[in-house]
């Protein structure tokens, strides 16, 4: 099984988008319930957070490749297809 980091902070509503988003798209796709994911908690996790490279949440990491790092502009409809581009990525692997 395939494992990416997922960078957030509990409060953010572009990390409360993504959730959702992912949620939605594993039930349009089982595919993606393969992709096992690592929610880190930044405000947490803080350690972690700072060895990666990125300033906004949510953030997507596969191995050491960022895959999709939100932006404050981002809406639903970009959060979920970011997210989705970033899983069929991981699966092509």
């Amino acid at each position: 099984m395939k494992q990416i980091e997922l960078f957030y902070l509990t409060h953010c509503p572009y990390c409360i988008n993504a959730r959702r988003a992912i949620e939605e798209l594993k039930s349009e796709n089982s595919a993606y319930e393969e992709i096992r994911i690592h929610w880190i908690e930044e405000s947490e996790e803080a350690e972690l957070a700072d060895s990666r490279d990125y300033y906004y949440v949510p953030t997507i990491f596969y191995g050491d490749e960022k895959l999709y790092e939100a932006k404050p502009t981002h809406s639903y409809s970009r959060i979920k297809r970011s997210i989705r581009d970033a899983f069929d990525q991981v699966l092509s692997v």
